[in-house]
């Protein structure tokens, strides 16, 4: 294998190459690398197909594009002898390049901090290349013979593992960026060359010769490359068709599960708010409420409530205005928008016949169910937001006056904006001092280690008439009546005085954020009320951190600034709240002397599935990290999202359902205590 025969009749074969072919050959490996790559970034991303499945494509197009490339190349070579291949070794070699492409992806997919998968990966795909070229090799039939020259052999095999490293090494840490075009070429480019590199340097290590005197003329081999060229251009061009309509079923699936409810088949909630946040609606908005549904799913289970629900939908879109659109935006609630284009009195009419409909009991299997239902609706009589005519609509359903005896209310600005702020605003006192109001608790995880760093304090009210009554409806009361002072005083004695319970019953969470609406934070009364209640409970100030938006303070920026060097004198720490949802948060964070950054939601909800928002999310947290400033990541929900956040070099923090919902104090120290748990086991 190694040494020529001692014998004085062996003659030297010297080969050629057709450049032409050459140069193809090396574009078939890149373009393969490439199809690969656009393969393998679906793995990085929500899709209705399983990981494994694109996985294998790419595994599948890379090993193609190994076992052609050196096909190809070897018809670029010409030697004055007849060369034929055989078909089992020349089919079999393909499995080593598929076998050593699953691997090296597999591991380059896996999240990781060092370098050592990366290695493995490398070696793997270089010896899975070399393997390829030496049993294709093998597969020859030929009247001459040939060695190898031991050290341009190793070399070789040498040469597919650095490069193979090179290559994937780029791959593994941009693949974040793989949606750039520049990056994926030069990344496919790097894999071609790991190919044909290795494939030459073999080739240079081969000695043909022969102890028979030979005709002294080429002979192009009998493996036509045109034959060659076409069936992997089909094969990649069929991974490449899977590809395309796979990721169009991916797109489609994923829009109806995000945007679809999968119940009604109507839009669904985040739909519906896409839209009234849009800007201005000209038109109206109604409500249909059905009320005591979770009496139904005691009864009869969950499924028989699904299918009333699915009833109501039915009647609703049956009985819609023309031109209105239906959206399910909670469990027993459907929203129906109109545009302007439609009189009013067609809603009406609409809604009161809905409504009669519903005081007819509904046929669901054998049964028959009386249905509690209530209709609210809002006009705007000029363009209004669509957040203030669902504000509307929804102060309607929640005003005392609500009967759920299948009437239809449309909103009145005497009557229900001002009798529910009022009552909200004369009831506050009481819901402080009888637990109506009361605090929950939402973890921040470390990405890295999954620990416990801290919580953010949370406000809920449990009204003792209207149930629980949404943040986003009462705390722009109390702003409005200035009420968020006494509010905000009340929440940092109750987060000082639940700080001091855990302390003495040895635990520790971490400091705990509390939100300060914007008009407090330049306010000495705070700073105040703060100084006294880390005293009276003899507590660490690094224990407390204030939450602020940048829209709070955009006004008052000055003594902003001032207020919070105050607050950072005294040893807490200040973050800034909803980074990036506002015009000019750059501007306004190399003045403002926050400690913590917090990212909006809204930049995390599209990651990993979507590229752009991806890349724009690594950039800011590369960009706060750079600042010296830590970043928390709200509204993390899946664990997709989880994986993206661990790749990144920095560990920020992380907050959202994905971990924990925000939990009442016992059930909060019950949850940290677990994971205390956890964490010693392993």
């Amino acid at each position: 294998m190694f040494s020529l025969p001692d014998s004085p009749t062996v003659a030297i074969l010297d080969g050629e190459y057709l450049h032409w072919i050459v140069i193809l050959s090396v574009i078939i490996a890149c373009c393969a690398a490439y199809t690969a790559l656009s393969m393998n970034q679906r793995m990085q991303q929500n899709s209705f197909f399983h990981k494994n499945f694109w996985l294998m494509l790419s595994s599948f197009a890379m090993g193609l594009g190994i076992w052609s490339m050196h096909f190809v190349g070897m018809s670029a070579f010409m030697l004055p002898v007849e060369m034929e291949y055989n078909l089992l070794l020349t089919i079999v070699s393909v499995a080593p390049a598929i076998l050593a492409s699953y691997l090296a992806f597999y591991f380059s997919n896996k999240a990781h901090t060092s370098y050592y998968p990366i290695v493995v990966a490398g070696i793997i795909m270089g010896l899975g290349i070399s393997s390829m070229h030496y049993v294709g090799m093998a597969a020859m039939e030929m009247e001459a013979q040939y060695v190898y020259r031991p050290w341009i052999f190793l070399s070789s095999v040498l040469i597919a593992i650095v490069v193979s490293y090179i290559a994937l090494f780029t791959f593994s840490r941009l693949q974040r960026y793989m949606d750039n075009q520049l990056i994926k070429i030069v990344s496919s480019i790097l894999i071609g060359l790991a190919i044909t590199s290795m494939h030459y340097t073999g080739m240079a290590a081969v000695v043909f010769y022969t102890e028979e005197p030979l005709a002294a003329h080429m002979h192009m081999h009998e493996m036509d490359v045109f034959v060659i060229v076409s069936f992997v251009s089909t094969g990649i061009a069929l991974l490449l068709l899977i590809s395309v309509l796979t990721s169009m079923l991916d797109r489609y699936v994923d829009h109806r599960i995000n945007f679809v409810d999968a119940l009604t088949m109507f839009p669904n909630q985040r739909t519906f708010e896409k839209e009234i946040r849009r800007g201005s609606i000209d038109g109206s908005l109604a409500v249909i409420h059905l009320h005591h549904l979770e009496k139904q799913h005691s009864t009869h289970g969950y499924e028989f409530g699904d299918q009333i629900i699915k009833a109501a939908g039915d009647i609703i879109q049956s009985l819609k205005p023309a031109g209105a659109k239906v959206y399910r935006i909670e469990e027993g609630r459907f929203a129906i928008l109109q545009p302007r284009e439609q009189p009013q009195e067609n809603m009406i009419t609409s809604l009161e016949r809905m409504l009669m409909l519903f005081t007819k009991p509904l046929k669901i299997g054998e049964h028959h169910v009386g249905i509690e239902v209530a209709g609210a609706v809002s006009f705007a009589e000029e363009k209004k937001e669509g957040r203030q005519l669902f504000s509307e609509v929804m102060a309607v359903l929640q005003h005392p006056s609500i009967r759920y005896n299948h009437e239809l209310t449309a909103y009145d600005p005497a009557v229900h904006t001002y009798s529910f702020e009022k009552q909200l605003v004369q009831d506050l006192s009481q819901a402080m001092t009888s637990g109506e109001l009361f605090l929950v608790y939402q973890p921040k995880v470390c990405s890295k280690t999954l620990q416990v760093t801290g919580a953010e304090a949370l406000l809920r009210w449990q009204h003792a008439q209207h149930g629980m009554i949404s943040p986003g409806v009462f705390i722009p009361v109390l702003e409005e009546s200035e009420k968020i002072f006494d509010v905000t005083d009340w929440i940092i004695e109750e987060v000082c005085q639940q700080l001091s319970r855990w302390r003495q019953e040895g635990m520790q969470p971490g400091p705990v954020s509390i939100n300060i609406p914007g008009a407090y934070i330049t306010s000495s009364r705070l700073l105040r009320v703060l100084k006294e209640n880390l005293i009276k409970y003899k507590l660490e100030s690094r224990l407390l951190e204030l939450e602020i938006t940048e829209t709070s303070v955009i006004d008052n920026i000055e003594n902003a600034i001032t207020a919070v060097n105050e607050f950072r004198q005294l040893g807490l720490s200040v973050a800034l709240d909803d980074f990036g949802t506002g015009l000019s948060s750059l501007s306004y964070l190399k003045r403002l002397p926050v400690s913590t950054i917090k990212i909006d939601k809204s930049f995390v909800d599209s990651i990993p599935a979507s590229a752009r928002d991806a890349a724009l999310l690594s950039a800011i947290i590369t960009l706060c990290y750079s600042l010296q400033l830590p970043v928390v990541i709200e509204g993390v929900e899946t664990q997709e999202q989880v994986s993206f956040i661990k790749t990144m070099i920095e560990d920020p923090k992380i907050q959202g359902y994905y971990f924990s919902r925000p939990l009442p104090a016992d059930e909060f120290a019950a949850w940290v205590q677990e994971k205390v748990k956890i964490a010693l086991v392993e």
